[in-house]
């Protein structure tokens, strides 16, 4: 399943050697992880969650409104050590993250998934770069959010 950490901010912005690739103002941080087996539908289904979770205050300051409600921007930043598995050792096993070149398609591909689904601006790091992020959570508000597990038989 295609996993994600989605913190809701007021700014956020991502650096690669000192310069800044990616920046928004209010609307979701997004760290994403691909697994293994991971495709399309994965992407797809998890982009439309995102871009409709209703965390956002209404004018009764009730979390009720999305992303696309509020016509806010998203920063999507990959994030393969999401994918860690720490219960035995000391070291993480990285064996469920997908292969990078299949993880780079799919974070494109999710990146797409949510411009289609209603997300006006959305801004990404560089897939592989050693990156700088920094973000105002706002709340704070951090959600995690996985694709349903097809793939289990």
């Amino acid at each position: 399943m295609v996993r994600a950490v989605v913190q809701r901010v007021t700014t956020a912005s991502v650096r690669v050697d000192g310069s800044v690739v990616g920046e928004i103002d209010a609307g979701f941080l997004v760290l994403l992880g691909v697994a293994r087996g991971d495709d399309e539908a994965d992407a797809v289904w998890l982009a439309n969650k995102v871009a409709n979770l209703r965390v956002f205050s209404d004018e009764e300051d009730r979390m009720n409104l999305s992303l696309i409600d509020k016509g806010l921007a998203a920063l999507v930043v990959s994030q393969f050590t999401l994918l860690g598995d720490c219960r035995k050792g000391r070291r993480p096993s990285f064996v469920q993250a997908a292969e990078p070149c299949v993880a780079s398609d799919l974070y494109d591909f999710f990146c797409v998934a949510l411009e289609k689904a209603g997300v006006g601006q959305v801004e990404k790091g560089i897939f592989r770069a050693h990156m700088e992020v920094s973000l105002l959570n706002d709340g704070p508000v951090t959600l995690i959010v996985e694709s349903p597990a097809r793939h289990d038989g």
